[in-house]
């Protein structure tokens, strides 16, 4: 497979851990020089002391600190990938921080990135942006409407931007995975690691952050001219329309009938 020239600069959002973490060790594997954005500074010290990426601690939410840091930078990819699940409630359940924090974080910052890393990609006519969306964009969920709604935005974003961009040799990606063991809902579940293991992940067959990261290099290693608008991470136990997720024991009860 052909690799794609000029990529030479990252920056990934959200790369303290989980999907933005992989990504990071996946494009450092590829010679990338990678910035690495996230509000913990000690993760990402660890981070770069494995890796060799560069560590920038920030809150991207604050987007004058925001500016400050992406301005200066050559950036090549960008990887909006920073988002977060602080409630899963039904909207009239919400409180106004829990609201805000949400749209603040999934779909404020990740047009502020964008824009702020933009002029210098069409400066130079080339680049990749990739936007980690969710299925839950074009899936409705309980009680996770600002949820699916701030990553139906974030589609929106990278569907237009690819029609703003047609002939500036920038290429727009929408990476929407399905169910991702990660922390997200750590939050949401308060601080219960086990909780979310048990209500989400023991029994199923997820997607490893790492294999999200793997889908992203293949599309970045992709010819110039070839790009993925959008890509589906889905686990193959699940499946919509309804949103039906497979127990494992279910799943291989089948198979045993099957043989």
């Amino acid at each position: 497979m052909t690799t794609a020239p000029a990529h030479r600069t990252a920056l990934v959002t959200g790369a303290s851990r989980g999907i933005g973490a992989a990504i990071v060790r996946a494009l450092r594997a590829e010679g990338l020089e990678v910035w690495a954005v996230a509000r913990s500074a000690e993760a990402l010290r660890a981070l770069a002391a494995e890796t060799g990426c560069w560590a920038l601690p920030l809150d991207v939410t604050d987007t004058a600190a925001l500016e400050a840091a992406i301005g200066p930078l050559a950036i090549d990819v960008l990887v909006v990938n920073a988002g977060g699940v602080s409630a899963v409630k039904r909207l009239h359940e919400m409180g106004r921080h829990e609201l805000d924090s949400m749209l603040e974080l999934n779909v404020k910052a990740a047009f502020h990135t964008a824009r702020l890393a933009l002029p210098g990609m069409v400066a130079r006519r080339a680049g990749h942006v990739f936007f980690m969306s969710s299925i839950s964009a074009h899936h409705a969920y309980p009680a996770m409407a600002v949820y699916t709604a701030s990553k139906a935005a974030v589609s929106m974003l990278a569907q237009n931007l690819r029609l703003d961009l047609v002939g500036t040799g920038i290429r727009v990606t929408e990476l929407a995975p399905g169910r991702v063991e990660t922390d997200i809902y750590l939050d949401a579940m308060g601080g219960d690691r086990a909780l979310v293991q048990e209500r989400l992940y023991r029994g199923f067959r997820s997607i490893r952050p790492e294999e999200v990261a793997r889908v992203l290099v293949e599309a970045l290693r992709l010819p110039p001219h070839v790009d993925l608008a959008r890509i589906d991470i889905v686990p193959t136990d699940q499946a919509f329309g309804g949103v039906v997720l497979a127990h494992l024991a279910e799943a291989q009860g089948r198979e045993s009938s099957q043989r």
